[in-house]
C-alpha cells in the first residue's frame, strides 16, 4: 500500500518540479499541427505529457521550435487534449479506482476532470482515439472511465440504444454471422 504524503510534502514537490522546469528552459514551445493543418503552440513540458510527442521531440533535439504533425487528431479534439495537459502538467490526475464505485463521474474523479469529460458522445470517442494515439494514459483512463460510467448497470439492450452503433451488415447477414458463430461455438 502506498505511503500517504502530507500536503506540505506534496506542495513542496510541486514547487520543486515547477522550479526545475523553469531552470531547464521549459519556456521552449512546441507547435502541434492537427489533421486539418490547425496549429496549437504549447510549452514543451505540456506537449511531453504525450509519450508519442516526447519520443518525437527526443529524435528532433536540434530545433528551437518543433512542429509536430498529428494526422490522426482533429482541431477540436487537439484543443481538448491540450486543455487537459495544461491542467495536469503540474498536478497529475489521481489514478482512477477500478472497478468504478459509481456511475457518477464526480464520485470517481475530481470535479474539474468530471466537467472536462462531460462532452458529447462523438467527442468522447474522438478523445479516446486521440489519447490512445498520443499515448496519454491518464486521459485515456479518464475517457474510458466516462464510457464505463455511461454503461454501468445497464442491460445490453439499453447499452445498444445509448451507444451509437452502426451495423455494416443487413439484418439477414447478421443472422447468418450469428448462426456461423453459434455453430463454431457448439463444435469446439
Amino acid at each position: 500500500m502506498p505511503e500517504k504524503i502530507s500536503k506540505e510534502e506534496l506542495t513542496f514537490t510541486r514547487v520543486r518540479r515547477i522550479v526545475e522546469e523553469a531552470k531547464s528552459g521549459s519556456t521552449e514551445k512546441v507547435i502541434l499541427v492537427a489533421a486539418d493543418g490547425h496549429k496549437v503552440e504549447v510549452p514543451r513540458n505540456v506537449a511531453e505529457m504525450s509519450v508519442l510527442i516526447k519520443e518525437m521531440l527526443a529524435d528532433d533535439e536540434d530545433d528551437e521550435t518543433s512542429e509536430i504533425p498529428l494526422p490522426n487528431v482533429q482541431k477540436e479534439v487537439l484543443e481538448k487534449v491540450v486543455e487537459f495537459c495544461k491542467h495536469h502538467v503540474n498536478d497529475p490526475m489521481a489514478e482512477i479506482e477500478k472497478p468504478l464505485k459509481s456511475n457518477v463521474m464526480t464520485d470517481v474523479v475530481s470535479d474539474w476532470d468530471a466537467n472536462y469529460i462531460d462532452v458529447e458522445q462523438s467527442t468522447l470517442f474522438s478523445i479516446i482515439l486521440a489519447a490512445n494515439y498520443l499515448d496519454l494514459p491518464s486521459l485515456l483512463d479518464l475517457a474510458c472511465a466516462k464510457v464505463a460510467s455511461m454503461i454501468k448497470g445497464k442491460t445490453p439492450e439499453e447499452i445498444r440504444k445509448y451507444v451509437i452503433f452502426s451495423y455494416p451488415f443487413s439484418r439477414r447477414s447478421r443472422r447468418k454471422i450469428w448462426m456461423m458463430y453459434e455453430l463454431t461455438y457448439v463444435c469446439e
